[in-house]
Order: structure tokens, then C-alpha cells, then sequence
């Protein structure tokens, strides 16, 4: 059984309920700006060796919980939010390495078209939301409008504050429809952030995350935090909670967030069938036919 299996485990949502307007009681508490690199300070930044050590026992979980999804018609819908350069990507890639991409489906929409911006705002994601035996992986999603839409101005204050309204209506739903929602917002610091973007600078091999989008927002760092904070007021309720990761070490981020998702996942890891490679042909008399054939340059 998973080590993360535990007696007392919480359904959805936390551990104490909800109150009387659905929020939970305890709600979502972020560190001042700057004391959470003072607090993370004395913590060493995780080795690799120990990263990959720990990456590989959680692999072998998420597979677990992909045969689990398949076996039982389970539908997952995980959300990961944050500034640019939290880390989202990274811990996306971390989740889906070792997992059937027909199974774990990740799904970054691009801005929005024409015809999408005439529809109804959720429209877009509804098509993307969990079938039986599906676990999506939401890289930034209906919650573009809480954050980087009402920053950027790329929506009215009233449609900001009517989503706001909404939205914990529709994950209702969503979650009386059986679908499992885990909402995750990774929490960079602004020394960490200025890092990173720097070295996207710097590296041609990042260069393509940077966009123009990016510089302007990172000027507007008071105005995420006022967004990420009204944000959490309005839409941290018990069926579908906030859950807040630091991720200046990237390492430790991407392993607490896997470690904590098998946590919430009710799975139970499937009996494993024994299996043995079938015997060949005794003989192969296949001879390649005389057909000219390009192979490539092998300069490693």
C-alpha cells in the first residue's frame, strides 16, 4: 500500500469543513513579501542525486494512481497557478515523466481567439475537463481571470469581480460530478523571480519562455499579490481548497507537490499480474531486402 495512505484521511476539501458560505475556515495564509526567502534561508537547496532518488519512488506512485484512474473511471482535474517563473512547467514535467500522456493530459490553452472571447468566459475549458479514466493537468486555467487578466487589463474590474462570484458555484459542480479538483498556487519569491528571468536572459535554451508580457508583469508585483489574495478570499472553499507550495527550491517544490497529491488521491494501488516475455521463433530466416537505405550521421 502507498506510503501516503494514511487512516483519517480528509475528503475532499479541509480538514475541518466549511463555513456557512463555503469558505474554509481556515483558509489560505502567504508569508509577508520577502519573509519566506528569510524563513528558507537555513534550508540547503535539494541535491540532485537525493531529488532523483525521491522523483523515482514517486513515479512509481503516480503509476499506480494512473491504473487506479483507468481501473475505476476516476476523473482528476489538477490546476497549478503562480507568477511566471514559479515553476509550474517543471513540476508538470515531473508529474507526467513516467505516466501514459492518453491518461495524465495536460492542457495550456493559448490566448484566447475572437470567437472564444464571445462565448461564455468558462466556456473554453469546459471541453477540456476529465472523462472517466482521465487525469488533466490544467497549466494555468479558468484563473487567468483573477490574476493575469485583471493585471494586464485584459478584463474589466466587474468581470473580474463576477468570476470571482462565480466560481466557486462551478467547481461545485464540478466536484458533484465526481471529478476530483486539486487547485495548487506555487509561491516564488521576488529575489527568486528576478533570478530566473535573468537566466532566461542569459540562456538561449530559455530564451523562449521570455516574452514581452513577462517584463511588463514583473513590474506589477504589488498588483499580483492584491489579485492572488482577493483571489484566495473569494474561491478558497472546502470543496475545492487552495494549496500553496514555495518553490525557490524547485526540487523540494516539485516533490512536496507530488508527495501531497498522492496524499489527496484516494487510490489503492492495483494487484500486479505476473508477466513473462513469450519465447521467439526458433529460427529467423528474414533477409533484408536490397533497398537503398539513409541512415543517419552518427557524430556521438
Amino acid at each position: 500500500m502507498s506510503k501516503h495512505k494514511h487512516e483519517g484521511k480528509h475528503p475532499q476539501g479541509h480538514p475541518g469543513g466549511a463555513n456557512s458560505e463555503g469558505n474554509s475556515p481556515d483558509g489560505v495564509t502567504i508569508a509577508p513579501e520577502g519573509s519566506i526567502s528569510a524563513r528558507l534561508a537555513g534550508v540547503p537547496k535539494m541535491k540532485r542525486k537525493e531529488y532523483e532518488h525521491e522523483l523515482r519512488r514517486l513515479h512509481g506512485e503516480l503509476v499506480a494512481v494512473q491504473e487506479w484512474v483507468k481501473d475505476t473511471g476516476a476523473k482528476v482535474c489538477i490546476v497549478f497557478e503562480g507568477r511566471d517563473t514559479a515553476g509550474k512547467g517543471g513540476t508538470i514535467k515531473a508529474i507526467t515523466e513516467r505516466v501514459s500522456p492518453r491518461v495524465f493530459r495536460v492542457v495550456a490553452l493559448p490566448a484566447p481567439t475572437d470567437r472564444e472571447k464571445s462565448q461564455m468566459y468558462i466556456q473554453r475549458y469546459l471541453a477540456h475537463f476529465p472523462s472517466a479514466g482521465e487525469v488533466i493537468i490544467f497549466d494555468r486555467s479558468w484563473y487567468n481571470r483573477a490574476g493575469v487578466e485583471r493585471v494586464m487589463g485584459f478584463c474589466t474590474p466587474e468581470e473580474t469581480r463576477r468570476f470571482l462570484d462565480l466560481a466557486p458555484g462551478v467547481e461545485k459542480a464540478m466536484v458533484d460530478s465526481g471529478i476530483l479538483l486539486l487547485k495548487y498556487w506555487l509561491e516564488v519569491s521576488p529575489d527568486e523571480q528576478t533570478r530566473r528571468l535573468q537566466s532566461r536572459i542569459d540562456d538561449p535554451r530559455k530564451i523562449w519562455k521570455l516574452s514581452e508580457m513577462d517584463l511588463i508583469s514583473y513590474q506589477r508585483w504589488s498588483e499580483y499579490s492584491e489579485a492572488r489574495d482577493d483571489m484566495f478570499a473569494a474561491t478558497d472553499t472546502a470543496w475545492a481548497p487552495w494549496w500553496v507550495a514555495h518553490s525557490d527550491d524547485k526540487k523540494r517544490a516539485r516533490l512536496n507537490i507530488i508527495s501531497h497529491l498522492l496524499d489527496r488521491i484516494p487510490f489503492e494501488p492495483l494487484e500486479h499480474r505476473p508477466v513473462e516475455l513469450p519465447d521467439r521463433e526458433a529460427t529467423d530466416d528474414h533477409r533484408l531486402a536490397n533497398i537503398p537505405l539513409r541512415y543517419i550521421p552518427t557524430p556521438y
